[in-house]
């Protein structure tokens, strides 16, 4: 539920006010505290306005500043009571809450779930807050109104609005729920009817989840054939050290993803420094797995796994 609502509920927004048009900028460039210091001297001239108060409450929700960002999207709803998308960020930054601070949680879920439920009610293509309640009512305990059937029932109502929306989500449910052939169906009619990143990454977790890695790898190839995105490369060779299959092929992959890299990319050259220790590790190669690690440690010195690593790699 964290990683989907957190993409969902603060999309990139490019606001027409003048004052306001670098926010967008800003949260590309992950500069959200210098976001929120823009808009609140922008809403310092401009109280009343709406855009500006809604911008303000993704730039708490990026910091993961909950109540703040709850306190100004229920200012919004005092607004507009009619506002789906109002009942949908404020139920998802009370979801978020509730995550982190389970003292809040319990309290909190009447809250959240009626704030989804009148965004869908509202707003009868609204995805997001279908996609919301699809994982609330997955991960509530039964006790708490969580429930299977009505997850499938939210699922299929995305899968009304986008074919590709609801395979996700039916995957997803039957993902948690431990039947991992039903979710392998629906990531795979995901994939067909979408083909996005998104889609493929879905399947190659669950095979990933699932002990599969040859079967997470020849999706990652094709996700590749599709996209060409460098950092698929990096994701064989992470394949391929774990689990200790098809080195020569993970360390070609990792070379090409060094070779090409760029911030873009997502993963730090530490990272693949690290996936080829590993694999060199597997080979037995001493000298070159310390190379390696050496690379990553001096990149990175305060991941843990490096540290680890090294030291079994000094035990050869």
């Amino acid at each position: 539920m964290r990683k989907t609502l957190l993409i969902v509920l603060f999309p990139l927004v490019v606001c027409s006010q003048s004052n306001l048009e670098e926010i967008d900028i800003l949260f590309e460039k992950k500069q959200f505290q210098k976001a929120e210091d823009v808009i609140s001297t922008y809403l310092e001239n401009h109280p009343g306005d709406l855009k500006g108060l809604e911008l303000l409450g993704d730039a708490y929700g990026y910091q993961k500043k909950w109540d703040e960002a709850i306190a100004s999207y229920k200012k919004l709803l005092k607004t507009n009571i009619n506002s789906a998308n109002y009942h949908y960020k404020y139920g998802g930054a009370l979801g978020m809450r509730a995550l982190e601070n389970k003292l809040k949680a319990i309290g909190s879920i009447g809250d959240i779930k009626a704030s989804f439920l009148k965004a869908v009610e509202l707003d009868k293509s609204h995805i997001g807050a279908r996609w919301a309640l699809v994982e609330l009512y997955m991960q509530l305990p039964g006790i708490f109104g969580g429930s299977k059937k009505k997850s499938l029932k939210f699922a299929q109502e995305l899968e009304a609005l986008s074919k590709v929306d609801g395979y996700l989500a039916k995957g997803y449910v039957y993902e948690y729920d431990d039947e991992p052939e039903l979710a392998e169906k629906y990531y795979k009619m995901a994939i067909t009817e979408g083909g996005s990143l998104t889609c493929f990454n879905k399947l190659t977790h669950l095979y990933e989840q699932e002990q599969r890695p040859y079967q997470a790898i020849k999706n990652i190839e094709d996700a590749q054939l599709k996209h060409r995105r460098n950092a698929l490369h990096y994701q064989i060779g992470k394949v391929a050290a774990e689990y200790n299959i098809e080195l020569q092929k993970g360390e070609q992959c990792l070379y090409t993803y060094l070779e090409n890299y760029s911030a873009a990319d997502g993963v730090p050259k530490a990272w693949a420094h690290y996936r080829l220790a590993q694999i060199h590790t597997h080979k037995k190669n001493k000298e070159k797995a310390l190379q390696y690690i050496d690379l990553a440690i001096s990149e990175l010195p305060k991941i843990k796994p490096f540290k680890t690593q090294k030291d079994k790699i000094l035990k050869l």
